[in-house]
C-alpha cells in the first residue's frame, strides 16, 4: 500500500485520526512533527526561533520526500501549503485533507506552548490563517473528509479513499 499523508490545520486530528488509520491498516504511522523534533535534536519552537519558520517548512518538504513508502503520515498544519511537496505526497500516495471547523480546531489547540503560531497570535489571527489555508490544502490533496464527525468514521473513509486509489493505479 502507498503512503497516507493526513493535512489539515493545527488541532484537525492528523494525529489522533493517523494512529487510529496506521492500527486498522497495520501501517507505520510516522508523526511529522515528533520525527523532525527527534531528526533535528531541537523542540519546534526551537527551530522556529534559531532557525526560523521558512527552515522548519524545509525540513517538512525534506522529511516528507524520505518518509515515502507505505507509511500513514500525519504532517504538520503547514507541510502540504507547499505546492511541490504536496505535489510529492499525491504522487507517492495519497493526501487527505481532514476538514475540521476551525472552532474544534481552536478548542483543541489553545494554550499550546509548543505550538509557534499558536502563542504569537491572537485567535482572531489564528481564524485568519485558518481560512487563508483552507482552500490551499484543498487544491493540494487527492481527498477530502469531514472532520466534524466520529473518529471512527473518518478513518473508515481514510480507509475506504485509500483503497479506491489502490485500485485506480
Amino acid at each position: 500500500m502507498k503512503s497516507i499523508y493526513l493535512c489539515g490545520f493545527m488541532g484537525c486530528g492528523k494525529s489522533h485520526i493517523g494512529r487510529m488509520l496506521s492500527a486498522k491498516l497495520k501501517m507505520k504511522l510516522i508523526d511529522l512533527d515528533k520525527y523532525i523534533v527527534e531528526a533535528e535534536k531541537m523542540t519546534i519552537p526551537e527551530i522556529f526561533e534559531k532557525l526560523g519558520e521558512p527552515h522548519f517548512r524545509s525540513l517538512e518538504a525534506k522529511y516528507i520526500k524520505e518518509l515515502s513508502g507505505g507509511n500513514v503520515v500525519a504532517t504538520g498544519g503547514g507541510a502540504l501549503l507547499n505546492d511541490e511537496t504536496a505535489r510529492f505526497a499525491r504522487e507517492s500516495g495519497i493526501s487527505v485533507y481532514i476538514n475540521t471547523s476551525f472552532e474544534t480546531c481552536y478548542a483543541r489547540i489553545k494554550g499550546d506552548k509548543n505550538r509557534p503560531l499558536v502563542v504569537k497570535n491572537t485567535p482572531e489571527q489564528l481564524e485568519e490563517l485558518y481560512n487563508k489555508r483552507a482552500p490551499i490544502y484543498r487544491r493540494n490533496s487527492t481527498y477530502m473528509v469531514n472532520g466534524n464527525t466520529r473518529d471512527t468514521t473518518i478513518v473508515d473513509e481514510i480507509e475506504k479513499l485509500s483503497r479506491i486509489s489502490e485500485q485506480n493505479i
